[in-house]
């Protein structure tokens, strides 16, 4: 089941609702037309396009494969997977032909519906289906709040297909894409590996081997880790939950890592092995993961993993992390062109700065009203951007723009130099590259 409401930020969304920035970002809204199920709008829609762009081009990078599956599934998929009896209450069913079917909650039984639609080696192993598909949950009217605890939501949620000897490799390289992913929002973290359930009594070899595969993949990892007491663990197998701490030093449960015997067992996944685990393996793979046949082949190991998390929450997070100041790279308001006057030639000269910086790439903005530029240059600074550009006689005669970042001091400000647009623009290509 999707971990999209963790029990320890109960009060973020009230700190997110009470922000002073919040109105100035204007980046989404709860309406009763839709309760538990946030509108973003089109400044929180910049942010949240380039979260998505930034796990995108890790998956490139990682060797994920980009997938969507259906929102809808009849739900003899819920009873394959044991979900039904769990949490049928909090699946949106309805009837179709009158059969059962219910809104997606969770991404990894259609994972596996694609991972059996075939027959697959052992040479295609790892694989890593990514998607970042739209998540639903029947949760309890009084239990909505914000942008942390909704009924519509959505993951950069994957699931890892591998062999068990690959598991403390993919394990330590999700632990690898955690961390670069929370540095660069000036995060820390701490990890905790939750061990099996005592009333957890069945395939005790596979637990054993799974927890020390993990605990493996932690220490080489190089991060302090805390095995949580027995008691904590899913039934389904060990996990490693990250825990990330923001500028106000509140903790959030975000990420994950959970290796799962349930799911492969219930949909009956398998690989066809190599030569070396004919003869060696399977017989033993066969004991422990319950394969009647060592022609059917050998299950693989699941791997659940998220790095953000929900989008939403993961917003609400940024919202009080930042205080409403973006960095340039994320920002939903990087630059604005204000002329000096409502002189023409000041008009058509921002106009013209806007429209190349557009072209560029970046979000940008104009004001060209009739107010004095510095009612235009305060109300900008109000707004955050990141990038506060003026435009006067001087700039127009000599194709340039005097820019003002957004936290300059007055005294900063008279020695800010002119510049070429696209002299400003390379400095804008560094500060993507670098994250800032």
């Amino acid at each position: 089941m999707a971990d999209n409401h963790p029990e320890d930020e109960p009060s973020l969304s009230v700190v997110i609702q009470n922000t002073s920035s919040v109105k100035q970002d204007d980046l989404f809204l709860c309406h009763k037309m839709s309760p538990g199920s946030c509108f973003l709008l089109p400044h929180g829609t910049r942010v949240y396009n380039k979260l998505i762009e930034f796990i995108k081009k890790e998956y490139w990078k990682r060797g994920y494969e980009e997938v969507i599956s259906p929102n809808i599934y009849n739900m003899k998929l819920w009873e394959t997977s044991k979900d039904a009896a769990s949490y049928k209450e909090n699946l949106f069913t309805f009837d179709i032909d009158k059969q059962e079917f219910g809104l997606k909650s969770i991404n990894g039984p259609g994972h596996c519906l694609m991972f059996e639609h075939r027959v697959r080696s052992y040479r295609e192993l790892p694989i890593r289906l990514a998607e970042f598909g739209v998540l639903h949950l029947n949760e309890a009217s009084e239990a909505l709040s914000g942008l942390t605890h909704t009924r519509r939501f959505q993951q950069d949620d994957a699931h890892i297909f591998c062999t068990k000897e690959q598991v403390k490799k993919e394990v330590k390289d999700v632990l690898d894409f955690v961390d670069y992913v929370y540095t660069k929002f000036g995060f820390t973290y701490e990890l905790k590996l939750l061990t099996r359930p005592e009333e957890n009594t069945k395939d005790l070899q596979r637990w054993e081997e799974s927890e020390n595969d993990l605990v493996e993949a932690l220490q080489e990892f190089g991060k302090p880790f805390t095995v949580v007491n027995r008691g904590e663990g899913a039934l389904c197998g060990p996990k490693i939950d990250i825990t990330l701490s923001d500028a106000m030093k509140r903790k959030f449960q975000c990420a994950s890592i959970q290796l799962d015997f349930q799911l492969p067992d219930h949909f009956k996944l398998r690989y066809s092995p190599s030569d070396e685990e004919k003869k060696e393996n399977v017989m033993i793979h066969s004991k422990v993961l319950g394969t009647e046949d060592k022609e059917k082949g050998v299950r693989p190991v699941m791997i659940h993993r998220t790095v953000l998390g929900s989008f939403e929450r993961m917003l609400a997070i940024l919202l009080n992390h930042y205080k409403g100041k973006w960095p340039f790279w994320i920002s939903p308001r990087q630059v604005i062109v204000c002329s000096s006057s409502n002189n023409e030639n000041h008009r058509s000269y921002a106009e013209e700065v806007r429209r190349q910086i557009h072209e560029a790439g970046y979000h940008v903005d104009v004001d060209t009203t009739d107010r004095n530029i510095s009612e235009k240059v305060g109300e900008a600074e109000i707004a955050q951007y990141n990038y506060i550009l003026v435009v006067g006689d001087e700039e127009v005669a000599t194709r340039q723009v005097t820019a003002l970042l957004r936290d300059s001091s007055c005294s900063d400000r008279s020695k800010v130099p002119m510049m070429s647009v696209d002299a400003l623009l390379d400095v804008f290509k560094l500060r993507i590259v670098k994250f800032l």
